[in-house]
């Protein structure tokens, strides 16, 4: 199975930026125009969030605009109707993270089916289960042509990583440390064995660290270590400071900041 993921992944070796944002945050009708934005600065990847009231991964900045997406009426019915023509303007991948629930809530087939009708390439679900992935969902993703993206911490197993190297089709997520996500300033020494661990493996599948990147500096570091870095908290707390809908110049603040990271 290939899809855009797949394409990336084949074209270019090291220093992927993936850019995380949450559906219908600061306003509801912000989604497709932030995903076009964060593509035209020069991102590899984009990862839009599914908002949910209970995100217990999350860190204070990412739960504070899941509520405010959630006050502004998104929902994943809503977010799939925004993102419709999403493939008319976007052309890099793009994934979905979020919690197991409210995909069960909509039907994990249903889901799948919309997933592929809006161009979505894979998803990221923090929460399934490994064994329910590989024994129950695994066969319905590839039937819709979606690749499963999989979390590691620095307490997973080498067993487990291994399992998780074998199923994955694209590439893994590298949790920086066991804290919920959040801006960090400095990578410690425990997460420097950590990754080095993860790279003495010698995974087939590319690596991208997340939580904790905010900066050049730390996206630079991350990738000394790994094929790329996601960024998530400090990028909602750019989006806190764009304009509202009327101002023409609202993206510029989203365009300087994506830029600066690559």
């Amino acid at each position: 199975m290939s899809n855009r993921l797949t394409a990336l992944f084949a074209k270019q070796k090291k220093n992927f930026l993936s850019v995380y944002y949450t559906a219908g945050f600061p306003h509801l009708e912000d989604t497709l125009f932030i995903a076009r934005e964060v593509q035209n600065a020069g991102a590899d990847l984009i990862e839009i969030g599914i908002p949910f009231s209970d995100p217990v991964a999350d860190g204070p900045v990412i739960q504070a605009s899941n509520e405010k997406a959630l006050e502004n009426g998104m929902s994943l019915k809503l977010l799939f109707s925004q993102i419709e023509k999403l493939r008319e303007t976007v052309t890099i991948p793009v994934l979905l993270m979020g919690y197991f629930n409210p995909v069960y809530q909509f039907g994990v087939e249903a889901f799948c089916k919309r997933c592929q009708e809006v161009g979505i390439d894979g998803l990221i679900i923090p929460d399934m289960p490994l064994w329910e992935y590989e024994n129950q969902w695994k066969i319905i993703l590839e039937q819709y042509g979606l690749f499963n993206i999989f979390l590691v911490t620095p307490q997973t197993s080498e067993e487990r990583i291994r399992k998780i190297d074998e199923l994955s089709s694209s590439f893994i997520y590298l949790v920086s440390s066991s804290s919920v996500t959040g801006a960090k300033t400095d990578v410690s020494e425990s997460q420097v064995s950590y990754f080095n661990r993860i790279h003495s493996m010698q995974l087939k599948s590319p690596t991208l660290i997340g939580f904790g990147i905010s900066s050049k500096e730390t996206f630079d570091r991350a990738c000394r270590y790994a094929d790329g870095a996601i960024i998530g908290s400090a990028f909602i707390n750019i989006l806190e400071t764009i304009p509202p809908p009327s101002d023409s110049s609202r993206f510029e603040p989203i365009h300087r900041f994506v830029t600066s990271l690559k």
